[in-house]
């Protein structure tokens, strides 16, 4: 499960997740997440719009639901359940409880993976 945490020393984050959850009401998700990671620079609310046109999204029915701000509230909890169970920072991974805070080796992931599995 992914969820948002859009760190607060990034000006744009909070409405560039906002943005992701309009186009996934139109089935695009991951597509215009990957578009957001390779543009992290350039997040205003114009390339948001612009990025979402791109993909041949429902320009008239992102644009809505961008500016309505109606996920502020999902992605606002899922910031408060991921500082509850201690993120501070992205990237943030829990396999079947174990966290895994930063960037991390392939190894890590594999260990946390592997001792998963041993406690089925």
């Amino acid at each position: 499960m992914y969820k948002d945490y859009p760190l607060e020393f990034h000006a744009n984050a909070r409405k560039a997740a906002e943005a992701s959850r309009c186009a996934a009401e139109q089935g695009k998700y991951w597509e215009y997440h990957d578009i957001l990671f390779a543009n992290q620079s350039a997040l205003d609310v114009a390339n948001l719009k612009k990025y979402a046109t791109n993909l041949k999204l429902d320009a008239n029915q992102f644009t809505t639901c961008l500016d309505s701000g109606k996920h502020v509230a999902a992605i606002a909890k899922d910031t408060s359940e991921g500082a509850q169970a201690g993120v501070t920072g992205t990237p943030a991974f829990f396999i079947n409880g174990r966290f895994l805070s930063g960037a991390q080796p392939f190894a890590s992931f594999q260990d946390a993976l592997e001792e998963a599995l041993e406690g089925q």
